[in-house]
């Protein structure tokens, strides 16, 4: 009988490799000429490349592959699917089993920070034009970075005291320590981005008028709009959307009262975390999901890591009402069977949907015609950081050639 892991909030399950470790593993790669696993990545931060570099020592370089194609190299190390991206390309995993890249990618960002590297340089020119962008998430980051190496000056806007979007906000700190976080950020600050924290830009009307002192506006807010279910009591005393939830914990480093008994809906990568830390602070969790556990979006290994907790999986069965006292708290729910035949109640003192988040609708209609460009979460619906990142890196391609063109008028 396997041992049910106890981690205390914002406690990493997991070692990184150290030196010996990281050779070994990056011994095994079998140095593919056309390396399968790097075109497996959104980004382009080229696993292949970066592993050869390990595997001869040259740590240094290992670290300068991954940060000149992903501004959140740390991050990404630790929240890709590797799963089902550069780790499923992999050419090993047909003779045993698939390097494992996103811990070689952690080792060498933690090679970069330890020997305080600064791989992206300020560039030593400057073309006189501004971009804003809106929203300080993966996306913003990725396209800030590759403008201000073009030399076009930017401005983050970000609308919460911290920097990150859901880097900082929307992902358990087990998962994503916040140094992690930091680290990656500093990165984009060194390069001459400015940040400007508790600044919202409301809507369509925000970036019209950003539009006269900026030559060109990102957004790239992601998705802050919560999705709670229409059911009955849905707006009793203890229910939570994952963001806030996630969020909440997180600005209060785990000293959060949520009760015994927490129910927590969905079956996501988002329900895992919410699920991990209610353990982490001590309550009794239960995941409930209307689906089968193969239909289960999240990603295997964080299924495994919740139920190595202990944490029950209920499948098949969706919410109907939740039950309130005089006061309005949650006492308990009440659910039913997809076959509605069955039906369910569970106490709790805490409900947390992590059903999906869906995009402000602030940002609609925005006329993208006169300067203005929109991607990330908000347009793809979230999905990976990774692909977040690629698509900044995307629209700022688009706008230095949009700027370039305005110029040329």
């Amino acid at each position: 009988m396997s041992q049910v892991k106890k981690v205390k909030y914002g406690e990493k399950p997991e070692k990184d490799f150290n030196i010996r470790t990281a050779m070994e593993e990056a011994s095994r790669c079998l140095l593919c000429e056309d390396a399968p696993c790097s075109q497996g990545c959104p980004a382009g931060t080229d696993p292949g490349k970066f592993i050869r570099s390990i595997r001869f020592k040259n740590f240094k370089g290992a670290a300068e592959t991954i940060r000149e194609n992903n501004i959140l190299g740390g991050c990404c190390s630790l929240v890709c699917p590797y799963g089902n991206l550069c780790e499923k390309e992999c050419a090993r995993t047909g003779i045993d089993k698939p390097i494992q890249i996103g811990k070689l990618q952690k080792f060498a960002i933690d090679c970069e920070k330890e020997a305080d590297m600064n791989v992206l340089k300020k560039p030593d020119f400057n073309t006189g034009k501004k971009v804003a962008c809106i929203g300080s998430g993966p996306a913003s980051l990725a396209c800030a970075t590759k403008l201000a190496l073009e030399g076009v000056d930017v401005t983050i806007f970000e609308q919460f005291d911290q920097p990150g979007g859901i880097l900082t906000y929307g992902i358990t700190p087990s998962r994503l320590p916040q140094e992690v976080v930091d680290h990656d950020i500093d990165q984009v600050k060194k390069l001459g981005v400015e940040f400007k924290l508790n600044t919202r830009i409301d809507g369509k009307d925000g970036v019209k008028k950003l539009l006269q002192d900026f030559d060109a506006v990102f957004i790239g807010v992601g998705l802050w709009s919560n999705a709670l279910p229409n059911i009955k009591g849905v707006d009793a005393k203890g229910v939570y959307s994952a963001q806030d939830f996630l969020k909440i914990a997180r600005e209060n480093n785990g000293k959060f009262d949520i009760g015994e008994d927490i129910l927590v809906i969905g079956g996501g990568d988002v329900a895992m975390d919410c699920a991990s830390t209610s353990k982490q602070l001590g309550a009794n969790v239960a995941i409930v999901y209307r689906r089968t556990i193969e239909e289960a979006p999240a990603y295997i290994d964080e299924i495994k890591y919740v139920q190595d907790m202990g944490i029950p999986m209920i499948t098949k069965f969706a919410p109907e009402e939740i039950i309130s006292d005089a006061e309005g708290n949650v006492v308990k729910m009440m659910f039913k069977s997809w076959d509605n035949v069955s039906e369910m109640v569970k106490k709790a003192d805490t409900v947390v949907f992590a059903i999906g988040q869906k995009a402000s609708d602030d940002y609609k209609d925005i006329d993208l015609a006169e300067g203005a460009f929109i991607n990330g979460d908000i347009i793809n619906g979230g999905l990976t950081v990774v692909q977040a990142v690629a698509d900044g890196k995307e629209s700022a391609d688009e706008i230095i050639d949009y700027l370039k063109i305005k110029e040329a008028k």
